[in-house]
Parts: C-alpha cells; structure tokens; sequence
C-alpha cells in the first residue's frame, strides 16, 4: 500500500495511539511522529475486585452471573475514543487521507464507531499490532501490504 505525501497514519493497539504524518513521498515513505496518546490499562485481575456474583435460577447453568473483564472494557473504549478523535480531525481539516494500523480486535472495535467524514479520508487499514514497532519497519510493512 502505498502512503501518498502528507497523508496522516495512525498505529494503535488497545493502550496506545501514534500519529504520524508522511513528509515523504509514495515512493520513499518518511513517517515522522505527530503525537502519541497512552493510557495505562492494567490486567484485568489488578482492575477487578471481587470474584463473580451469584445468579439466582435465571442466571447460568453453573448459577454463576458473567465477570466483565475491565482490561477488555478499558480497551473498547480507549478504541471508541480513538474514532472519536480521528472525527474530530477530519472536521478540522487536519488531514486527507487516512491509514489506520492496530491490531484486529482494535481495528473491529474502531469500525463500529467511523464517522463518514473518518470513512471518507480512510485509503487503507491493515490488521497488524505494530505499536511497540520502530518507524523504519512500520514504513516497510505498509508498503508490504
């Protein structure tokens, strides 16, 4: 895929969002870091208290209600909160045209939360966690895809 000359690229995973913007071309990508936005999201275990609660009759077969798993929760929302963003961007004209790279879970999660202006700007999504990838390597397998 190739990343066309100032075109924005963000690389997330379900803590962290990099944003960066191609000061080079089609031909020679030069990704160059605009701003990074991490949130700490700790285990589940730390987060969660208590064990699961009980049901009565109408709960599961084994009587036990569901444990919400406040990692998993953390990172649907932190992914909600990126689409957000990548509006709020679009409406203020910051940028054309749009690659998002994160892992499939993020990548599914932010979809649900596109607005059209995102949709519109968006040229390319790749399903890879490459957040915690140097920049030289991030450009290579952009291209790769």
């Amino acid at each position: 895929m190739q990343i066309d000359h100032d075109a924005m690229v963000l690389v997330a995973d379900g803590r962290k969002l990099l944003f960066f913007r191609n000061k080079g071309d089609a031909q020679y990508p030069n990704l160059e870091a605009e701003s990074v936005r991490q949130q700490d999201n700790p285990a589940h275990l730390a987060q969660a208290s208590d064990k699961a609660g009980r049901a009565s009759s109408t709960g599961t077969a084994s009587g036990t209600m569901g444990e919400n798993n406040f990692h998993e929760l953390e990172e649907q929302r932190f992914a909600a909160e990126a689409a957000d963003l990548l509006k709020r961007r679009a409406f203020a004209q910051e940028y054309e045209k749009l690659i998002i790279v994160a892992p499939p879970t993020a990548l599914g999660e932010m979809r649900k939360h596109y607005h059209k202006e995102v949709q519109d700007r968006l040229v390319g999504e790749i399903a890879k966690d490459l957040a915690n990838h140097p920049v030289a390597e991030i450009e290579k397998i952009i291209a790769r895809s």
